[in-house]
């Protein structure tokens, strides 16, 4: 049993051994990631994950709010029930934060349906929890141009538990997964450099076997993505880094609470739309 109390009986808990309680894992997180399904972490978080590794007053934390039931599945899972499916995700993502060394790794066990309500009480409630227990410096969830819908709902509702706790980190990233933030602004991408050996990123994401197995190579998908991104961001320089992933500053809103977040994001649309057309206008 954890001695934080989460709403979905069916949560589950992993902390690094070395912590004696989930609290105590929590209270020395400095770096926290707040993603929908598991392998979400290892896609957007790896910063922050691989900037934890080896150090002794740095540690990673992970959340995964939904449960994995809905995943898609092929081969030697194609004919997993729905509960079945869950446990092996479960499993994976555990297996995944022992490689990474995670100091713990929350997984609520949400279904999918439930994150996407409007302004789900019950997960901001757990989420406020886990947040005033760590108080991060850094916090990486999903970005708001996101083509995933459980995805926006998670970024969202964790928005909302910084604003009603007016907790405000260092850093609070919003991660490309589901849509790239290639179109973005250069002065508005923030570049997280990841290191130039991958190999631990890529560890992590084959843990995630149901997934990739089930035809979505996202072992390949990412690692390819930090590269290009690396190469692509700088048209006429030299590559200043070998891998990087881009993400959204989110502190904005949690500096001003009066901002709405559709429309932040929107300026940040509008300002790609005018780039694009200045562009094609100066030829014409």
């Amino acid at each position: 049993m954890s001695e934080l109390s989460f709403f979905k009986k069916e949560h589950s808990v992993y902390k690094d051994e070395k912590s004696n309680s989930l609290k105590e894992a929590l209270e020395q997180t400095t770096h926290l990631g707040i993603g929908a399904h598991q392998d979400d972490l290892e896609v957007m978080a790896s910063h922050g994950i691989l900037n934890c590794l080896g150090k002794k007053d740095l540690w990673f934390s992970g959340v995964t709010c939904t449960n994995g039931a809905g995943s898609a599945r092929s081969g030697k899972y194609k004919s997993l029930s729905d509960a079945e499916m869950v446990k092996v995700r479960s499993e994976e993502q555990v297996a995944s934060a022992k490689i990474g060394e995670y100091s713990s790794m929350i997984q609520l066990g949400y279904e999918s349906g439930e994150v996407k309500k409007e302004s789900n009480p019950m997960l901001i409630d757990d989420l406020k929890k886990i947040i005033t227990q760590s108080c991060p410096a850094f916090i990486y969830s999903h970005n708001l141009a996101d083509k995933h819908d459980t995805h926006i709902a998670v970024v969202m509702a964790t928005i909302t538990a910084l604003r009603e706790l007016d907790y405000k980190p260092h850093y609070f990233y919003g991660c490309e997964v589901w849509r790239t933030l290639d179109w973005l602004g250069d002065h508005r991408k923030v570049p997280l450099e990841i290191s130039e050996d991958t190999s631990l990123v890529s560890q992590m994401i084959e843990c995630h076997h149901s997934q990739i197995e089930g035809g979505k190579r996202y072992d390949l998908a990412a690692l390819g993505r930090m590269k290009s991104n690396a190469t692509f961001f700088e048209s006429h320089s030299v590559d200043n880094a070998q891998n990087l992933w881009f993400a959204m500053d989110l502190k904005p809103l949690l500096e001003d609470k009066s901002l709405n977040p559709s429309e932040f994001v929107s300026k940040y649309i509008d300002e790609f739309k005018k780039d694009v057309c200045e562009k094609v206008n100066r030829f014409i």
